[in-house]
């Protein structure tokens, strides 16, 4: 039986500026930043408040990450372009986060807004994916 979600990736075109945007702006923790022999390079974060899930931060266009050429250049081709969608984040307070992440250089795709589920921004990571950035609607 399946008990849980452990580890997630996140693929990004350069890990510094990934480790940067998601420990440095977001507040998430690492977990494991640690290189292997063949010069792969295994970095996990941590949500601050869920430590039990490894966000893997994977070099998409690296060419020790397993992945053939052709992979490597869609993965690319998606990621320059902006368009893996990665999920959602939650804050409880979305219009405060929203203005604490922007003027730590965060880009957004425009204010939050309110929407059925609750109140949303949609943040950039500057590697490629987007988030919902969501304060939850009480219910």
């Amino acid at each position: 039986m399946i008990t849980k979600l452990s580890h997630a990736s996140f693929f990004v075109t350069d890990q510094e500026k990934a480790y940067d945007f998601y420990v440095n702006k977001l507040g998430f923790k690492v977990h494991t930043d640690a290189t292997m022999d063949n010069g792969f390079r295994w970095l996990t974060v941590t949500p601050p408040e869920q430590p039990d899930l490894e966000v893997i931060l994977f070099p998409a266009t690296s060419a020790v990450n397993g992945f053939d050429e052709e992979v490597r250049n869609a993965l690319k081709l998606l990621l320059d372009k902006g368009v893996m969608g990665a999920g959602a984040f939650h804050t409880p307070d979305c219009r405060a986060t929203y203005e604490e992440l922007k003027a730590k250089g965060v880009q957004f795709k425009g204010e939050p807004k309110e929407q059925f589920y609750g109140i949303e921004a949609i943040i950039n990571d500057g590697c490629g994916n987007w988030f919902s950035m969501t304060q939850p609607k009480d219910h």
